[in-house]
């Protein structure tokens, strides 16, 4: 006859349903990037110290680190969305104290076209953002990543 094992923490931390890689797809699908800091080009991290209740929800949000233009703002409406799974703690109500850092990173632009309307050639690049590796897939001639061309008259 083998005795159970205690659990060795007394409370139990809430996690995030999917862990963390979840969280920073949930955080880069919802973030939308304020008009005020696009037309600055402002850039930069925003640090937030957060409270999570026994039920699992955020319910205080404070900027540590912010940078102004309506990022501050974005940053705390995104953490207030974020929904925990807390364990039982042994009917024990505890408020957690976390924090998060929201990077904002300027979009980069996809491809441009630069038009000459008086030789009617067309001239395009685009640019990749990633850089992909090698894989069994791609021949080992060919590197992913890069720029492509493309002229027409």
């Amino acid at each position: 006859m083998s005795k159970e094992k205690k659990d060795k923490n007394f409370i139990k931390k809430p996690i995030y349903d999917g862990g963390p890689r979840a969280l920073k797809a949930f955080i880069h699908e919802n973030l939308r990037y304020p008009e005020a800091a696009l037309e600055e080009k402002v850039e930069g991290t925003v640090v937030l110290k957060y409270a999570i209740d026994h039920k699992g929800n955020v319910v205080d949000t404070r900027v540590i680190s912010g940078l102004g233009h309506g990022c501050d703002e974005e940053a705390i409406r995104l953490t207030r969305l974020l929904k925990f799974e807390v364990p039982k703690t042994r009917g024990v109500k505890v408020l957690f104290h976390r924090d998060i850092k929201i990077h904002f990173r300027l979009p980069k632009q996809k491809a441009r076209k630069v038009n000459a309307p008086a030789t009617g050639m067309q001239y395009s690049y685009t640019v990749t953002a990633t850089k992909k590796e090698p894989s069994k897939e791609t021949p080992e001639g060919e590197k992913g990543g890069g720029y492509s061309y493309t002229i027409s008259f």
